[in-house]
């Protein structure tokens, strides 16, 4: 069990070797830039877009928060669909660590922004009923690191598991043996958008939980 752990560590490094990589060499703005600088300006203003829709101007301090855990976590997503290596997303001690880490920063922005307010998020509307909506909000938020930790491991795990059942349909049916390129090009394909689909789950819900800590709104 140890050395299952220690895999996906050095998985998890190799992750964010790569997201350094592709920051460092998409290098300064340009007024020409390459293609790959573009690639690199298009993420980061889809990443401002989701920020200021969900949060608005103030929330524009989250955007490297939000962009380094969609590229760590698309980038771990990707380790799985090369042969021998693996996700480091898909073991659960990885995904509960960047759960954690979303879990702490959204609570101690909300903290930092109201005060002893922010315990209001947690009252509900009905000043009567405040106890009750404490203990459901409470228990609300104490599950959320486990549902984003869950839903990616087990889409992760999922998807690998069913990647190595389709290679072996190809390998011992003939018929599917024949047509294995297209076959293949369509697992690709399927793999790739659930690892793009699950980093974006994982990074929109990250910054819904920090609109709702971070928001002036009645509750």
């Amino acid at each position: 069990m140890q050395e299952i752990s220690l895999t996906h560590v050095y998985y998890g490094l190799l992750a964010m070797a790569i997201s350094l990589g592709a920051v460092a060499l998409a290098g300064k703005p340009s007024i020409k830039p390459t293609k790959f600088q573009a690639l690199w300006e298009g993420y980061v203003h889809f990443v401002r877009g989701m920020v200021l829709e969900n949060i608005g101007q103030e929330g524009m301090r989250y955007v490297p928060l939000i962009a380094s855990i969609g590229l760590f976590v698309f980038f771990s997503n990707l380790l799985g669909m090369v042969p021998g290596l693996e996700a480091p997303t898909a073991n659960v001690n990885t995904n509960l660590a960047i759960a954690l880490v979303v879990f702490l920063f959204y609570n101690i922005e909300g903290f930092r922004i109201h005060g002893p307010a922010y315990l209001k998020h947690f009252m509900g509307p009905n000043p009567y009923l405040a106890p009750v909506f404490f203990l459901i909000e409470v228990i609300s938020h104490l599950a959320r690191p486990i549902t984003l930790t869950l839903r990616l491991f087990a889409n992760m795990k999922g998807g690998a598991l069913l990647l190595v059942v389709l290679v072996g349909l190809v390998v011992k049916n003939p018929f599917v043996l024949a047509v294995s390129p297209i076959f293949l090009l369509f697992i690709i394909a399927i793999k790739f958008l659930a690892v793009f689909i699950q980093a974006y789950i994982f990074m929109i819900l990250s910054v819904v939980y920090l609109a709702g800590a971070v928001s002036h709104e009645e509750h």
